[in-house]
């Protein structure tokens, strides 16, 4: 009887060492050691910033009272003007609603939209003054103002073709992840050529670098004096 007792507890001992070297082993299983560093999960990728027309609009509001522009309005289409200053050559569209219960105020205001362009620095010649067709019903139309520009953007944010659990094993983040930094990254670049190539180096401030060199020479003036302390 002691002989069988200690046989069956090598044979469980044996049991037990098999099923954890088993367990070990699934969890383990990787058909390529390397493959993990080499995941293309990169949301640069995904979400490229890259070049393209973009329209720039503004919608000014205009009541069926209205015969003067705001200040408010005023400073907004300064702001539009200067945006469209510093990012297209082309031309600006004034369109302004026909048909609309607030057609004929609309057909005063875009005259002093106009007027307001040109005193923002924007050329008559690039301005072109249109209409479109508005509904009688509803809300007011409002007088839009748009320019095309080449501009940095991504891909729309948002989206979420697949299941967040299908990357779980893979280690792989969701789709839409760094989506809205890319976007954000854009959207802060003031000069989208910066993307393709450098800009061409301006001329050195020679005050400038004069009164740096004579601050790490320790001089206060244009002398050559150096001042040197000892302890």
């Amino acid at each position: 009887m002691p002989h069988n007792g200690a046989n069956r507890l090598r044979l469980a001992l044996a049991t037990a060492v098999l099923l954890s070297v088993a367990a070990l082993s699934g969890c383990g299983t990787n058909p390529d050691g390397t493959a993990t560093g080499s995941i293309p999960d990169d949301y640069r990728t995904r979400h490229p910033i890259v070049l393209s027309e973009d329209q720039h609009t503004l919608d000014v509001p205009v009541a069926s009272g209205d015969r003067q522009l705001t200040m408010a309005m005023r400073d907004n289409i300064r702001g539009f003007a200067q945006d469209y200053r510093s990012k297209s050559r082309g031309v600006i569209q004034v369109m302004a609603p026909s048909g609309s219960y607030n057609a004929g105020a609309a057909a005063q205001i875009r005259k002093q939209i106009r007027s307001t362009l040109i005193a923002a620095g924007v050329p008559k010649t690039q301005i072109i003054e249109t209409s479109y067709a508005a509904s009688a019903q509803g809300d007011a139309a409002p007088i839009r103002l748009s320019f095309v520009a080449i501009t940095a953007q991504t891909n729309t944010c948002g989206q979420w073709p697949e299941d967040l659990v299908d990357n779980t094993f893979q280690n792989r983040n969701y789709y839409n992840f760094g989506c809205a930094s890319q976007s954000n990254m854009a959207a802060q670049i003031a000069n989208p050529m910066d993307l393709v190539a450098p800009r061409g180096m301006t001329p050195i401030d020679a005050a400038n670098r004069v009164q740096v060199i004579n601050d790490y020479r320790g001089t206060s003036s244009d002398s050559t004096t150096i001042s040197i302390t000892t302890n």
